[in-house]
């Protein structure tokens, strides 16, 4: 389980659209991880590779693509 001090807040639409887009997450996916993440208070991005929704290589993708909207 990964936990953090401070709470998570609700993804950026935009990384949602992202997941969506590039990856191809469905909803039921998304949903999944959204309430996982607000329960771990973790990255929505690790909480998505630690239940298998997306592999290390797209996990290494979208912190990527985070990293570039900064």
């Amino acid at each position: 389980m990964v936990n953090s001090t401070s709470p998570q807040p609700v993804p950026p639409s935009a990384l949602v659209r992202y997941l969506r887009r590039e990856l191809g997450l469905s909803e039921n996916a998304l949903a999944l991880g959204v309430k996982q993440a607000q329960l771990e208070q973790a990255p929505l991005p690790v909480i998505l590779w630690r239940f298998g929704l997306i592999s290390l290589e797209q996990l290494d993708q979208v912190l990527g693509w985070q990293d570039s909207q900064d």
